[in-house]
């Protein structure tokens, strides 16, 4: 396991973040604890979680695994999702946020958190409200850092002029949806977040299990995946016809070099040298090991040129629907 300084700060994350949005939900409570104690074992110090994740329970989990060594891991959360049914039980309120807050740390069972995510922008609230919010948590020891994720890059940008406006570091990290079949991060996130040093968590790098080759065009999904669960952050941003072909190239190009296409697929995320660190988000056990498994996996020139081929730097797969976490802000009809 390497470790990389998180952005221009110093602290030092695993190459691998290990995701948590199944525990407590479709992996039982047992396999969870099982997975972050294998995590540990293997070096990871990373850990990224959210108060949305099954209600909480996620948090929970978490927090009662790594209560031991809870100052040996760099603990994410995120905030902004909605928690209930008032209008304020959501979004980047200062009311909110700080309320939010509060949650999480009694679900985690901690005095303080490591990283405090923004989930995702909401459109019509002010981003300075949301960065003082943070500046007052942090100030307050509540968090350590404060980050974002599926933020566009304009937005992580004035997020960075603002930090430094309110007197704190800029966010330590961005946290973009990025793999094979979906390269958009490339064009302006990922350069933007090096340019001003925001270190890089990129999220489902096996496009939610689609580049493993486990799904075949016109097969019935295996039961109890994700796409036969219909789960519906696959079906908004990665169920298209397109990246199943990808993935059958992927499939055999992985079979005629001796390697997974899963670990090819993680392999190709972290050699990007703007990448800091890669979620890795296990369902089992198995695919946990899976995932750690892809850091022995080689990578060339060849390996490269193979996956430009495939789909072209900057594109996705297909020009199908757009993932609602990131939506077209660029037209405003007038009738």
């Amino acid at each position: 396991m390497q470790y990389k300084y998180l952005g221009r700060s110093g602290l030092n994350v695993s190459e691998i973040c290990l995701g948590t949005m199944m525990f407590g939900g479709a992996t039982d409570t047992a396999t969870s604890e099982r997975i972050i104690a294998s995590a540990r074992d293997s070096g990871v110090n990373f850990i990224d979680t959210a108060d949305l994740y099954n209600q909480g329970e996620s948090e929970r989990v978490v927090g009662r695994a790594i209560a031991a060594e809870r100052d040996a891991w760099v603990l994410a959360t995120k905030v902004g999702n909605p928690m209930g049914t008032g209008p304020n039980q959501r979004g980047m309120s200062r009311k909110w946020i700080r309320e939010a807050v509060h949650g999480s740390l009694q679900r985690l069972g901690t005095d303080y958190i490591d990283i405090l995510y923004m989930h995702k922008a909401d459109f019509e609230a002010p981003l300075e409200e949301m960065v003082l919010a943070f500046a007052d948590l942090i100030r307050e020891g509540k968090i350590g850092y404060f980050a974002v994720s599926n933020f566009k890059a304009w937005r992580l940008a004035e997020t960075v002029r603002l930090a430094r406006e309110a007197g704190i570091s800029a966010p330590i990290a961005t946290q973009p949806l990025y793999n094979l079949v979906n390269r958009e991060a490339e064009v302006e996130i990922l350069p933007a977040a090096h340019h001003y040093g925001v270190g890089t968590v990129c999220y489902s790098p096996l496009a939610r299990g689609i580049l493993t080759g486990k799904y075949r065009a016109g097969a019935a999904p295996e039961a109890g995946s994700r796409i036969a669960r219909a789960d519906p952050r696959m079906l908004e941003a990665e169920w298209r016809p397109e990246s199943l072909a990808v993935a059958a190239q992927l499939v055999d190009y992985a079979e005629r070099t001796g390697r997974q296409p899963a670990h090819l697929a993680q392999a190709w995320v972290m050699r990007n040298t703007q990448v800091t660190s890669t979620l890795v988000g296990p369902r089992t056990f198995e695919q946990w090991q899976d995932g750690v498994a892809a850091l022995a996996c080689p990578w060339s020139a060849e390996d490269e040129r193979f996956c430009d081929a495939l789909v072209s730097p900057g594109k996705s797969s297909s020009l199908g629907p757009v993932d609602p976490h990131h939506p077209i802000e660029g037209r405003v009809p007038r009738f």
